[in-house]
């Protein structure tokens, strides 16, 4: 254990003065006592808990338990609030808001007498929006995850909240599901507390806090309304307050090692494409140099372990009682990095060396993978000069080398409007093309580039086609989808030129997504396409379309990578 510094929060409760007579003074309203300031690491519990979050609705039960660890181990818990980013709910994309929700945060930290923080996430963004605003401040941090649903429960059958999201359209439109049968559904998808069940992007982001190093191990994958999600909360109120002593800040966890090991994980479990533009935010506030094209490097070619939906069968549940990602830990250790260490200061894979898999059927081994190369793939070529990312464990084999017509739709209105029009000349060969739906030309990058097909080809028995846009997918969804095409169509990337009619390459295995046309036609194309109006005039919409970065640098604001530290030099006034 290192030598104790002195608190940070020593500065607005521990001197004899007029300001921390204030300090104290008004904290007396609480009834607290006089060792509370007293030489007691003060823990923050940033909550994202809010009533229009179904998915963090049990946050404030967590909550309480944090602060009984807290207690336990001589801190002073003091919760307090953030904006909470509700994936089901908010208009136009929670997306949108992530990088408000950061600042947030980072601000609430900074300007409070916090020694410490526990991070209580959830829903999709609310994980990295609160671990991107910590990192700029860089104090000792911890996550609790705030856990998965129970399984989705639909006549005898297990279904997966979010992944049915993606099947309505052909329910009703091919297996004829009434309204009777779709209300039924609703009642049994989301039957418990707790964020998506499925590998969507909730749960990959628990498994990527835990794979960075960031929460107790084990965290990831414990149930929402199971008794050992309150455990792990008040152990991890307990380590925070050791943390303090031992100044384990976010910057000796977040290492580049650390984030390689993120990558091979995320590969192993099928987690989502949305960890890729939320991991490289994160590293671009810790400091740490990452780029798209490591996501390819480190993590194509890392074998599928992890048997659940939407790429497999099972569901988070499953997982957890399979043994949940300490197995998958111990399974990939020839692939990881050992020399990274974790909040509770030992390394990632010194904690998962006794892990037993009680289910293999839902865990493979790395002998025996699902698939022997499933992580993401970064594609490149003249339709995507900065990069675009596809999942291929979650594509269809036969579409991973195709050229195809294009279909083009300006806008997801446009879309909407036209894509079941009997007369809309498309077939199961053809490449649907989504423009606008880019960080900034939405705004906000939103999870549509995963469209519905066509009902007429469904209703074909047509599954699957080859779908790309400069948006983003949902980590629940599936489909053979060329997502995060930077730059996008709004700033006058090739996107903005495609036209119908035109051809379009996809090679998976050569990483090219290429536009066929001459350079000459391409850039006489460029030099007519007309910028479109700005989506705001005013707001923090007008302040984030003006700062967002492209998404091969993690659709970041560009005033907030890097961090301000924790230090405040001005007292209140």
């Amino acid at each position: 254990m290192s030598t104790q510094k002195k608190l940070r929060s020593a500065d607005w409760f521990g001197k004899q003065d007029k300001m921390s007579f204030v300090h104290r003074s008004w904290f007396r309203n609480q009834g607290y006592p006089d060792d509370y300031f007293m030489n007691r690491p003060v823990i923050g519990i940033c909550n994202t808990w809010s009533e229009l979050t179904p998915c963090n609705g049990h946050l404030r039960d967590i909550a309480e338990v944090v602060k009984r660890g807290v207690l336990e181990a001589g801190g002073v818990p003091f919760e307090f609030p953030v904006t909470s980013l509700g994936e089901t709910v908010m208009r136009p994309t929670t997306m949108l808001f992530r990088n408000l929700a950061s600042m947030d945060v980072e601000e609430t930290i900074r300007a409070n007498p916090i020694d410490g923080v526990v991070l209580l996430t959830g829903c999709d963004k609310t994980t990295p929006s609160t671990i991107m605003g910590a990192c700029s401040v860089d104090l000792p941090t911890i996550v609790v995850p705030g856990g998965a649903m129970l399984n989705g429960q639909f006549r005898g059958e297990c279904i997966g909240s979010g992944t049915f999201n993606w099947m309505i359209k052909e329910k009703q439109g091919v297996e004829h599901y009434t309204m009777q049968d779709i209300l039924e559904v609703e009642k049994g998808v989301a039957r418990s507390q707790g964020h998506c069940m499925t590998m969507g992007t909730a749960s990959t982001m628990a498994c990527m806090s835990e794979a960075l190093g960031l929460t107790l191990p084990g965290a990831a994958a414990i149930p929402a309304v199971d008794a050992r999600k309150k455990l792990l909360a008040q152990l991890s109120g307990r380590r925070i307050v050791e943390m303090v002593r031992e100044d384990l800040t976010l910057s000796r966890i977040l290492t580049r090692h650390a984030f390689e090991n993120a990558i091979v994980i995320n590969s192993a479990i099928g987690g989502s494409s949305n960890f890729i533009i939320h991991l490289l935010a994160i590293a671009g506030r810790i400091g740490v140099p990452l780029s798209l094209e490591d996501f390819d490097a480190i993590g194509s070619r890392v074998p599928l372990l992890v048997n659940l939906k939407p790429s497999g069968k099972f569901l988070m549940e499953d997982f957890y009682y399979a043994g949940g990602l300490p197995v998958v830990v111990r399974e990939m250790q020839s692939y990881l990095k050992s020399d990274v260490m974790t909040v509770n200061g030992r390394g990632l894979c010194d904690n998962c060396t006794v892990s037993p898999c009680y289910n293999p059927a839902v865990i493979a081994t790395l002998e025996a993978p699902l698939q022997p190369a499933a992580g993401m793939v970064v594609l490149k070529g003249n339709l995507c000069e900065q990069g675009a990312v596809i999942k291929p464990a979650a594509a269809s084999a036969h579409l991973l080398r195709h050229r195809g017509r294009a279909v083009v739709f300006e806008s997801m209105e446009d879309y909407i409007a036209r894509i079941d029009d009997p007369d809309l000349d498309i077939d199961e060969n053809c490449v649907i093309v989504l423009k606008g739906a880019g960080p900034v030309g939405y705004p906000g990058m939103p999870e549509v580039g995963n469209v519905d097909l066509p009902m007429k080809l469904l209703q074909k028995g047509v599954k699957d086609m080859v779908r790309i846009s400069d948006g983003r997918m949902s980590g629940t969804a599936g489909g053979t989808v060329v997502l995060h095409i930077s730059p996008e169509s709004a700033v006058g990337g090739t996107l903005a030129v495609v036209y119908d009619g035109d051809m379009i390459e996809l090679d998976v295995a050569a990483r090219k997504l290429h536009l066929d046309i001459t350079d000459e036609e391409l850039a006489a194309r460029k030099a007519k396409w007309q910028a479109p109006s700005p989506m705001a005039d005013r707001g923090y919409v007008k302040f984030y379309i003006d700062h967002v970065q492209q998404a091969h640098l993690g659709a970041d604001l560009d005033v907030l990578r890097g961090g301000s530290g924790a230090e405040v030099l001005r007292d209140l006034h």
